[in-house]
């Protein structure tokens, strides 16, 4: 049994799984500024569970070599590394996770990339992220940095704007819903939704037609690099901003016509584990870890 946690900025989510199904385990408020009312509140859900180990899913990047994560939404756990830390308040073994990380294990494991050996997940929310998975196994890297493919400058012109990371031109800032909006009032004047601008270009406006167009264009030239450059044979797609009817097929429609490997079906496939991802992806990660 594993005690999974989708840890966010004003929620914590837990859910029990033991081999087959993941089961609500509680909720509670994200003590986001006392790092012992964190662990508290963790210790909190984890007793009386029965499990034997926490995999807890977060939207940080956590350093495999130090375990040292950088959270920006938590104050109380950000620069630190957080396992040690539930393992002493709780007793039982502890493993963080990057939130992508977690979607793409659980797509790979469970969801639209089971059965592939090669999957990149991605998620186009507020911003982009994404995770790498091979032959079931996360790939992290150095750092904890893979699959950050929405960093980097690769956008050039125009839309190459400063990014929270410290570069200018990376696809974080044009790539998820609120680059979208960006893009739209940059090319039209207009300060649209990305829901008004989707539900434009459902509609057959021009300009928010031009937009999508300009944001496909954008997102879909450097994840085919990325796919070049990995493999990957499925690209489950998750996200609020994927969510939108039609867009991921829009999106693989591009992507497609500019990797090197003919596919002859689609790449890039709406992801099915929905809002669980989270919270199944690092079961399932904890469950590997302590097989």
């Amino acid at each position: 049994m594993i005690l999974a946690f989708d840890i966010g900025g004003s929620r914590i989510r837990a859910g029990l799984w033991d081999g087959t199904t993941l089961r609500p385990a509680g909720e509670a408020a994200t003590p986001a500024s006392d790092l012992a009312a964190f662990a508290a509140t963790i210790g909190g859900l984890a007793k009386n569970s029965g499990a034997r180990g926490l995999a807890l899913s977060i939207a940080g990047v956590v350093d495999p070599a130090t375990g040292i994560g950088k959270v920006a939404n938590i104050p109380a756990i950000d620069g630190l590394a957080l396992a040690p830390v539930l393992q002493a308040a709780t007793g039982l073994p502890a493993l963080v996770l990057n939130d992508a990380d977690c979607f793409a294990l659980a797509e790979a494991g469970q969801g639209a990339g089971r059965g592939h050996g090669t999957v990149f997940g991605i998620i186009l929310g507020t911003g982009v992220g994404g995770g790498l998975v091979i032959d079931g196994r996360l790939v992290t890297g150095a750092g904890g940095f893979a699959g950050e493919w929405g960093h980097g400058p690769v956008i050039r012109g125009e839309y190459a704007l400063p990014c929270g990371c410290g570069q200018v031109g990376c696809l974080d800032v044009i790539g998820g819903a609120r680059g979208l909006e960006r893009l739209h009032r940059m090319r039209s004047g207009n300060g649209l939704t990305s829901e008004q601008i989707i539900a434009g270009w459902h509609g057959k406006d021009a300009e928010a037609c031009a937009t999508m167009a300009l944001w496909r264009d954008r997102v879909s030239g450097p994840r085919a690099m990325v796919l070049n450059v990995v493999g990957a044979d499925c690209v489950p797609v998750g996200g609020g901003l994927s969510r939108a009817a039609g867009l991921v097929g829009y999106l693989d429609e591009a992507l497609r016509a500019r990797i090197l490997r003919a596919s002859p079906g689609a790449l890039a496939v709406p992801a099915q584990c929905g809002a669980d991802a989270g919270l199944l992806g690092a079961a399932l990660a904890g469950a590997a870890a302590w097989a």
